[in-house]
Order: structure tokens, then C-alpha cells, then sequence
């Protein structure tokens, strides 16, 4: 799922957009005359002049999802998350329409808003940028909706600071995962790595509730290196690794026969 955020002067040249293709389908909308184009493009325009000195008025998000979603996307569940995203982004006592586009690999919908609320105030624009890759973030955490880019193939030469030293844990965390049989392990073989630990725990109680990793003077909590580096899901996989192992084991004991058992049948035969 990603978020794009556009402002515009221009109603009539973005309804007309977002209505013009031919399988648009408007999914929900607020405080418009939904006749037709012409009744939309009026009702926000009208609504504009409460504020007649902000000149970008028009507030235009296509949200777009992963053709790994598109099963899920149906016009409800594609409705839910764009207003759940309105929500959480503070676009709230305003006009706006949901349409959604049902022609391209990847689905995606438009929420096209009013930036002038039904009071006359503006909608803030303060962070937006920052704010909707943090929302867009918690919808597909919450969701489990995929992520696009794959952390694999981001090139680790043009990141810098922070960033760099997040990924640089993220590839050496899931290289050693799989070699784990327990925590202690892990540690051991992360601190080879030069990465550190640290638990978070519930109150004044031994009881683990977050983890985070630190690497020089960068520290990242693991869900923020990627979803699968909770606390909970790490602790999850390393106790499985060590009921393979344990599973190896036994099945090994049980087709390999001690030498000193084989030898003592022999010499009966003899």
C-alpha cells in the first residue's frame, strides 16, 4: 500500500480525471451531489469559496496496493482502508469521493477531498508526507497487506546513516535466524556481527514484551526492521529451529544403529 499526495487548483481537472476512465467506480462519498461530474465538480467548488484565499484547495490520494493483494481488494475492503486512512491522516468534516480503478495489474483508488472543510477551515497539510508513510505503514501492518519493494533488492550503497545501518541488520538477522537453535545463540551470533540485544520488559517483571537491536549508534526496535523481527515471532521461530533439531536428532538415532551393537551381533553369529 502506498499513499501519494497531491494538491491541486483545479475540481474540474481531477474529477474529470479520476471519473473519466471507464471502469471508475465511485465507492463512497460525503457532502457532493452525486448526479454527475458536473454535480461533484460544483458541490466542492461551492464549498471552496468559504476559503477563498487558499489557492490549492484540491486534495488528490491515489492509494495503491500490491497485485499480491488484489484478491483482497474488494470494493468494501478498498472503502474501509481509504477511510480508515482519511482518518488517521485528520481528513475528517470535509467533502470527498472514494473512487476506485479496476483496470491496471495493481488496484488502486482515489480519495479526492475538499481542503476546505465544511466550516470553512483548512485541512492541515503540516507532515503530511511523513504522516502518510507512517499510516500507510500501520494500515499494511495491520492488515498484513504486502509490502512493495523487497528489502532484498534495495542497494545498500546509496543508503546512508540510520537507514543503512537498518538494513545492514535486517540482511545480517535473517542470514543467521535459520543457524539459531535458541536465544542464546542468536545473540552469540549477532554479537560476531557487532549487534547488540536489548528486552523490553512488562513492568518490574522478567516477562519479555518488545525487543530492539543496536548496531554503533543506531538502535531499532525488530518490528521496525521488518514485521517478523518481534519479539514474539523471532521467539517463535527459534523455538521451532530447536524442535527441528531436536526432531533431526531423534530420527537419526533411530536409523543409525550403534557400532557397538552391530559388533556384538557378529560375534553371536560367529
Amino acid at each position: 500500500m502506498i499513499g501519494k499526495i497531491v494538491k491541486g487548483k483545479s475540481f474540474k481537472g481531477c474529477i474529470s480525471y479520476v471519473l473519466g476512465n471507464k471502469k471508475s467506480k465511485i465507492l463512497a462519498s460525503e457532502g457532493v451531489l452525486e448526479t454527475d461530474a458536473k454535480s461533484i465538480i460544483n458541490s466542492f467548488y461551492m464549498q471552496s469559496l468559504l476559503n477563498p484565499n487558499l489557492s490549492k484547495c484540491v486534495g488528490h490520494i491515489p492509494l495503491a496496493f500490491s497485485p499480491n493483494d488484489k484478491e483482497r481488494m474488494t470494493d468494501q475492503f478498498m472503502e474501509r482502508l481509504a477511510n480508515e486512512y482519511m482518518k488517521a491522516m485528520g481528513i475528517e468534516n470535509t467533502q470527498y469521493i472514494i473512487v476506485c480503478h479496476g483496470n491496471t495489474a495493481h488496484p488502486h483508488c482515489h480519495i479526492v477531498f475538499n481542503r476546505v472543510d465544511n466550516d470553512g477551515k483548512t485541512i492541515s497539510e503540516k507532515n503530511d508526507q511523513y504522516r502518510n508513510e507512517k499510516v500507510c505503514k500501520q494500515l499494511k501492518d495491520k492488515y498484513d497487506l504486502t509490502y512493495g519493494k523487497r528489502k532484498e533488492n534495495v542497494n545498500l550503497q546509496r543508503l546512508k546513516g540510520a537507514e543503512q545501518t537498518k538494513y545492514e541488520i535486517y540482511h545480517v538477522i535473517k542470514d543467521i535466524l535459520p543457524k539459531a537453535k535458541s536465544w542464546q545463540a542468536f545473540e552469540e551470533l549477532l554479537r560476531k556481527k557487532n549487534i547488540s540485544i536489548k528486552y523490553k520488559y512488562k513492568g518490574q517483571t522478567n516477562e519479555v514484551q518488545g525487543i530492539s537491536f543496536k548496531k554503533g549508534e543506531h538502535s531499532f526496535k525488530g518490528s521496525e526492521i521488518d514485521r517478523k523481527f518481534s519479539y514474539s515471532k523471532l521467539d517463535a521461530l527459534l523455538t521451532e529451529n530447536s524442535h527441528s533439531q531436536k526432531q533431526q536428532q531423534y530420527e537419526q538415532q533411530q536409523v543409525t544403529p550403534p557400532k557397538e551393537a552391530g559388533a556384538s551381533l557378529i560375534e553371536n553369529a560367529v
